[in-house]
C-alpha cells in the first residue's frame, strides 16, 4: 500500500484499520508541520490538540482485543528515519517549557518524579508510529495494527499521556494566570527527590506564550 493509495476511495472509511491509520498519519503530518516553527505562538495549543486526538486512537487500540500478527516474526520494515533534526527543532520551539516532571508509573508507591522533555517524548512517539506506518503502507495491515497496539502499551501510550499532561499544564497556567516558577537549571540529567514533588518543570513567560495567544494584553 503506497502513499498514493493510503486513502484510496475503495477503502471503507468505517474500517478500524483505516481509521487508526488516518489518525496516526494525521498526527505525523501535523507534528512535522508544527516543528517547522512557522507559527511558534500556536505550537503548544496545536500540540495539545494533536496529542489528544492521537490518544483517542490509542484508547481504541487499548480497548481492542489482542491483535495477532499474520507472521511469527515481524517483517523488516526497513531503516528507521532519523529524528534528530525533528527533536532539535521541537526543543528550540518549546524552550523554555520543554522540560517537565513525570512520574513514570503512578501505581508504584513513593516513586520519585523524573525530568523529561516534550521534544524527546514526541520524537519517541513518532518513531513508534512510523514503524507501524511502514507496515501499513506495505500492505501489512494486521502487522501495523499489532505494532501500534503493542507499542501503545509498551511505550508510546504512556509517553504521549505524559506529554499531554505537560502541555495541558502549560496552557492551564497561562489561562488561569498562574505563572510557572523558574526551575533554576533543572535538566534531564538531574535526579529529583521527594522534596521536589511540587516543582513544575519549565517556565512560561507571559511575553512568550500568553500575549501571542491573546490571553493577556501586552504591557
Amino acid at each position: 500500500m503506497s502513499d498514493a493509495t493510503l486513502h484510496a476511495t475503495d477503502q471503507n472509511p468505517d474500517d478500524f484499520a483505516v481509521q487508526i491509520a488516518d489518525q496516526v498519519e494525521s498526527f505525523l503530518v501535523a507534528v512535522m508541520e508544527i516543528a517547522k516553527g512557522d507559527e511558534p505562538e500556536s505550537a503548544v495549543p496545536f500540540l495539545l490538540l494533536e496529542v489528544s486526538q492521537l490518544l483517542l486512537a490509542g484508547g481504541r487500540l487499548g480497548a481492542h482485543e489482542d491483535i495477532v500478527p499474520d507472521e511469527r516474526y515481524e517483517p523488516d520494515p526497513g531503516p528507521e528515519p532519523d529524528v534528530d533534526e525533528l527533536r532539535e527543532n521541537l526543543s528550540r520551539l518549546l524552550d523554555p517549557i520543554d522540560v517537565y516532571s513525570e512520574v513514570f508509573d503512578p501505581y508504584e508507591p513513593r516513586k520519585a518524579p523524573v525530568p523529561a522533555r516534550i521534544s524527546d517524548d514526541l520524537t519517541d512517539v513518532i518513531t513508534d508510529l512510523r514503524h507501524g506506518m511502514a507496515h501499513y503502507r506495505a500492505g501489512r495491515t494486521t502487522e501495523a495494527l499489532w505494532w501500534w497496539q503493542f507499542s501503545y502499551f509498551s511505550n508510546w501510550g504512556s509517553t504521549a499521556s505524559a506529554t499531554l499532561r505537560a502541555l495541558q499544564s502549560v496552557l492551564a497556567h497561562v489561562r488561569l494566570n498562574q505563572p510557572l516558577a523558574e526551575l533554576d537549571g533543572l535538566d534531564t540529567d538531574q535526579a529529583m527527590g521527594d522534596d521536589t514533588l511540587e516543582i513544575e518543570a519549565g517556565r512560561v513567560m507571559v511575553e512568550e506564550i500568553a500575549e501571542p495567544l491573546g490571553l493577556r494584553p501586552a504591557k
